[in-house]
C-alpha cells in the first residue's frame, strides 16, 4: 500500500489540500475544487438483478479503475462508504474482493474516517432538539402527535423499528412513538451525498421537514435553531476521503446511502473531484439498473449538473442462470432488460462479465454472442483473480466506448403529477403494467402538489426482483407496483415511495456476517465473504 500522500500525488492534488487520517487514507480539503473544471469522462458501473450467486459489481468497479490504470490512463475510482448494518448483517465488507479490493479494507469497512458516525450525530442531535423542543412547550408549534422525525444508528436492529421515548415522567420529556432507521436511510446522509458545498449542506439541512404544527404546517430544522450545529458536526466529513485500490490507483470513498431505501450513490463532491483531477472516473450505484442506476441519473445528474458517458452492466453467469431457474439462455432476459433500461437514458451500454474460475467458455461465449446479437459491446473481467491486468480487456472496451455526454434524458420532468413519474419509473424501468398508490400515501402526495413541492422520486423497493416482490426473478410481466407510504425528503430534494415490504430499518439474518469477525496476530480477518 502506497503512503496516501503519494496517491494523492498521482491525482495532482495539492499536498497542502491533503489531511491524512494515518497512513493508508486521507480527506481532501474542498479547496482542492477551486477554479477546477470537471471534464473528465464520466462511467457509470451498475449491475443486472442481484441474486444470492452474486455479481460482483464493486469488484468490477474497482477492477475496472485498476484496468484503465493499467492501459495507461490517468483514472479514479468513486464508491460509497460501507455501512456496519450489511458488514455485519448479510452482505460482509463492500470493499471489493480477491486482488480487486479498496485499501485499507478493515479500516473503511469499520470506521473509517468517522464520516457515518458524524452523520448518526447531526441526525440525532435534531431529534434531540425535537424532543427538547416538546418538553419546553414547543416553541415551535410542533405538534407531538405529528412528528415524522425518527432516529437513526448504523447498525441492523430489527427491535427498534417501532419504539416509545418520552418515558419516565415529567423529566423524560413527552411520551411518543417513533421509529430508529439505519443511518444509511437518514436524510441527512441523502443530503451528504448530494451537497454541493458547505454552505449548500446548511441550506438543506434547514428544508429538513421534522412534522407539523397543530395547523399542519411544516416544521423544519430551521425553526428549531439546528441547521448551524448540524453542519458543524458535519464540516470534515463533507470532504471527500482518499483512499487506493491494492495497486495503487486512487479510489474516493465517500457517501453511504442504499440504493433500496435511498438513492444509492456516493458523493456528488467525490464525483467532482474526481471528475478535476482524473480523465476517467469509475462509479458505482447501488444494487441493479433498476434501482441505482435509475436514481444515479434522475436524482444525482440532476442535482449535479453531470451525465455518464458510458453505463457498465455487471453480470455473472451464475447470476444470469439463476435468474432462468439454471438455463443461462433464459436467465438473459434479465440482462436484455437492463439494457434496454439504459438505453431510455440515451447512454451507451457496455457488458461486463465478472469472471468466476468455474465458468465454461462455453458459458462465456454465449454471454457475448448474445449482446453482439443486440449491438453491444461486452467484455469479460477477472479483476478478482487477476488484478489490473485480468481487468484490462474490459478497460479498453470501456474507453472505446466514451464518446462525447449525451444530452441529460430524465424519465420524467419535475413538473409532471407525481402520479405520472411513479408510473415513468414503473412502466418504463420495472416493466410493470400498472401502479397502485395507497390512500394514505395518495393524500400526502395530493398536499404536496398543491403545495407547489416539484421534485424527483426516489422508490424505496425489493433489490432482488425488478417487480417490487421479491420472489419475481428474471423478466417478470404483468404485474403492478404498489406505494405504500409517500415521505417528503425536503432537504436532499427527493419524494421517497416506499414499496412492498422495504423497510429503512434491516434486520440481521439468522447467522449475521459478525459472526465470521476475528482477530487473528493482532488483524481483523472475516469482513468480507469467504474470508
Amino acid at each position: 500500500m502506497k503512503p496516501i500522500q503519494d496517491v494523492a500525488h498521482d491525482l495532482g492534488v495539492n499536498p497542502a489540500l491533503v489531511l491524512p487520517y494515518g497512513r493508508g487514507k486521507a480527506k481532501i480539503d474542498l479547496a482542492a475544487l477551486e477554479g477546477s473544471k470537471a471534464d473528465a469522462k464520466l462511467v457509470l458501473v451498475s449491475a443486472i438483478t442481484p441474486t444470492k450467486a452474486g455479481e460482483g459489481k464493486t469488484t468490477t468497479s474497482i477492477a475496472l479503475g485498476m484496468g484503465l490504470a493499467n492501459i495507461g490512463e490517468r483514472a479514479v475510482v468513486c464508491l460509497r462508504e460501507p455501512s456496519l448494518g450489511p458488514v455485519f448483517g448479510i452482505k460482509g465488507g463492500g470493499t471489493g474482493g480477491g486482488r480487486a479490493q479498496i485499501e485499507p479494507a478493515a479500516d473503511i469497512n469499520l470506521h473509517f474516517t468517522g464520516d457515518i458516525h458524524a452523520i448518526t450525530s447531526a441526525h440525532n442531535l435534531l431529534s434531540a432538539l425535537i424532543d427538547n423542543d416538546l418538553h419546553f412547550g414547543g416553541k415551535s408549534g410542533l405538534d407531538p402527535r405529528r412528528v415524522t422525525w425518527p432516529r437513526v444508528m448504523d447498525m441492523n436492529d430489527r427491535a427498534l423499528r417501532g419504539v416509545l421515548v418520552g418515558l419516565g415522567g415529567m423529566n423524560g420529556g413527552v411520551p411518543r412513538e417513533t421509529r430508529f432507521d439505519i443511518t444509511a436511510a437518514s436524510e441527512v446522509m441523502a443530503i451528504m451525498g448530494l451537497a454541493t458545498s458547505r454552505e449548500n449542506l446548511r441550506e438543506r439541512l434547514g428544508k429538513i421537514v421534522v412534522g407539523q404544527n397543530a395547523k399542519r404546517e411544516p416544521v423544519t430544522a430551521k425553526d428549531l435553531g439546528a441547521d448551524s450545529a448540524m453542519t458543524a458536526l458535519l464540516l470534515d466529513a463533507l470532504s471527500p476521503n482518499l483512499a487506493q485500490t491494492r495497486e495503487g490507483t486512487p479510489a474516493l470513498v465517500h457517501g453511504g446511502p442504499f440504493a433500496n431505501i435511498a438513492h444509492g450513490c456516493s458523493s456528488i463532491l467525490a464525483t467532482r473531484m474526481g471528475m478535476a483531477h482524473a480523465d476517467i472516473v469509475v462509479t458505482e450505484a447501488g444494487f441493479g439498473f433498476d434501482l441505482g442506476g435509475e436514481k444515479f441519473l434522475d436524482i444525482k445528474c440532476r442535482a449535479a449538473g453531470l451525465w455518464p458517458h458510458a453505463i457498465v452492466l455487471v453480470a455473472t453467469v451464475r447470476a444470469l442462470a439463476a435468474h432462468g431457474d439454471g438455463s443461462l439462455v433464459e436467465g438473459l432476459a434479465n440482462l436484455d432488460h437492463h439494457l434496454e433500461s439504459v438505453r431510455r437514458f440515451g447512454v451507451t451500454p457496455v457488458v461486463a462479465i465478472n469472471v468466476f474460475p468455474d465458468d465454461s467458455a462455453e458459458d462465456l461465449a454465449t454471454v457475448v454472442e448474445h449482446c453482439a446479437a443486440q449491438g453491444v459491446a461486452c467484455a469479460p473481467s477477472r479483476g478478482f483473480s487477476d488484478g489490473g491486468p485480468g481487468a484490462a480487456e474490459l478497460a479498453t472496451v470501456v474507453r472505446d466506448a466514451l464518446g462525447e455526454a449525451t444530452e441529460p434524458r430524465f424519465l420524467y420532468p419535475l413538473e409532471a403529477s407525481y402520479q405520472d413519474k411513479i408510473e415513468a419509473v414503473a412502466r418504463g424501468i420495472y416493466g410493470a403494467d400498472r401502479v397502485v398508490i395507497d390512500p394514505g400515501a395518495a393524500r400526502v402526495l395530493s398536499r404536496l402538489e398543491q403545495d407547489g413541492v416539484r421534485l424527483p422520486i426516489c422508490v424505496a423497493k425489493t433489490p432482488l426482483s425488478i417487480s417490487d416482490d421479491p420472489s419475481l426473478v428474471n423478466r417478470p410481466r404483468g404485474f403492478a407496483i404498489t406505494v405504500r407510504e409517500a415521505r417528503l425528503s425536503a432537504g436532499a430534494g427527493f419524494v421517497i415511495l416506499l414499496t412492498g415490504d422495504v423497510m429503512t430499518m434491516p434486520g440481521l439474518p439468522k447467522v449475521p456476517a459478525a459472526a465470521n469477525v476475528r482477530i487473528v496476530d493482532g488483524r481483523i480477518v472475516g469482513l468480507m465473504q469467504n474470508e
